[in-house]
């Protein structure tokens, strides 16, 4: 990725072409899940906020994807990600390895009951 992009749409447009349908994936199932998301880019990554705040990003790099699902997230379902490499913030996979839609649900349900209640 090079230069400062604006948009999802423009990031997508951008990242290796066999990975766009999975992050076109995630971006309709968080997006069909909350529909009031704000589609935006923050820290370079593909951002859909909720009540003004990250709820998830996703990226692409050269060997996997992240998914951005918070680290609450991650610690709370971390008995479904034996099969994905984590970090304290990020759930990475691969095409070969896809995050299931229901997890994806999961994680992002999850995190939208923190913004609820205002954790921070």
């Amino acid at each position: 990725m090079s230069g400062k992009v604006t948009s999802i749409d423009e990031y997508l447009d951008g990242v290796d072409p066999a990975y766009r349908p999975e992050l076109e994936r995630i971006r309709a199932l968080v997006t069909r899940l909350m529909p009031s998301v704000e589609e935006t880019i923050s820290y370079r990554m593909p951002t859909l906020k909720y009540k003004g705040r990250a709820l998830v990003y996703f990226t692409a790099s050269k060997k996997h994807m992240s998914f951005y699902p918070s680290s609450w997230a991650i610690e709370e379902l971390k008995d479904r990600l034996s099969g994905y490499r984590t970090t304290e913030h990020a759930i990475q996979f691969t095409l070969e390895n896809p995050l299931p839609s229901e997890l994806i649900e999961d994680l992002v349900r999850f995190h939208a009951l923190q913004i609820d209640l205002d954790r921070h």
